[in-house]
């Protein structure tokens, strides 16, 4: 009787060992699929935030802001007989 009671209790400790290694693997698989997917999601963005990097510096090129501020805004450059020196 004893020596059944330590087979079953051996049994059931292999059996709950199989399962905690099982849900383990199970577990690790889940972590690097999602590892590898924000892995990803970090390359998209690095992409995406050179991508922006390279657009910010073509529209503010000095060339591009005096174009847009001669067109849109009418601006010209200082007519020196216009200036007015202003004395305390």
């Amino acid at each position: 009787m004893t020596l059944r009671l330590i087979n079953l209790g051996l049994l059931l400790a292999f059996v709950m060992s199989a399962i905690g290694v099982i849900y383990s693997k199970h577990h690790n698989r889940m972590l690097y699929v999602e590892l590898r997917n924000l892995q990803t999601m970090r390359d998209d963005l690095n992409v995406d935030w050179d991508r922006l990097q390279l657009e910010q510096s073509t529209w503010a090129t000095h060339a591009r802001v005096e174009g847009a501020a001669r067109k849109r805004l009418a601006m010209r450059n200082v007519d020196y007989n216009e200036v007015i020196v202003v004395r305390p």
